[in-house]
């Protein structure tokens, strides 16, 4: 479960530009920044690469992680990742709104998890608008699918390649398509 950075983060409430808190986000942004190019450039353990991850995101990375790089992250402090988790190259994680990733999840190429989004009203446009997402034990993300704000993913579910996730997927489904739509239940063996 993510812990948020500070006490003023509502979720689904819109972040103004003129909000304090807007310009902290950016900061640790700015700061994260050299961190996230450091653990994509420069050639390390895999001890390294989970220390450098421990303080992108500033929690413990459990030791049976596996990450292959590049992984990218416009915020850091709001990934939770859980235990045997496998990140492919390429991801994307928007997690200002929050990023669990429970145990044994599976994390295809070039999937963008999503957490941001923003106001629809013109004049306010740039405010930030965070809902958290949710993937449960044993779920796989199939590689370049974009999982979008405030989705749960269940546990066991399957997101096929490329599937654009609107809304919650149900555990032991299998989802593809854009949008995405429920094309099977998974039997258990």
């Amino acid at each position: 479960m993510v812990q948020y950075l500070w006490d003023d983060i509502l979720i689904g409430t819109p972040i103004h530009v003129d909000n304090p808190l807007f310009t902290k986000i950016h900061e640790v942004v700015n700061a994260n920044a050299q961190r996230i190019m450091t653990l994509n450039t420069q050639p390390a353990t895999q001890e390294l690469q989970h220390q450098l991850l421990e303080e992108i995101t500033g929690h413990p990375i459990d030791s049976t992680l596996q990450v292959n790089l590049p992984f990218n992250t416009d915020f850091g402090k709001h990934i939770s990742i859980g235990k045997h988790v496998f990140i492919n190259s390429n991801v994307m994680f928007t997690d200002l709104g929050g990023i669990t990733l429970e145990d044994h999840v599976l994390i295809g190429p070039r999937v963008n998890l999503i957490t941001v989004n923003h106001d629809i009203d013109p004049q306010t446009r740039r405010s930030l608008v965070l809902k958290p997402i949710t993937i449960k034990r044993n779920a796989w993300i199939g590689a370049a699918a974009t999982i979008l704000p405030g989705v749960t993913i269940g546990e066991n579910a399957v997101v096929g390649a490329n599937a654009l996730v609107t809304k919650d997927v149900p555990p032991n489904t299998i989802i593809a398509g854009n949008p995405a739509r429920i094309l099977k239940m998974i039997e258990s063996s």
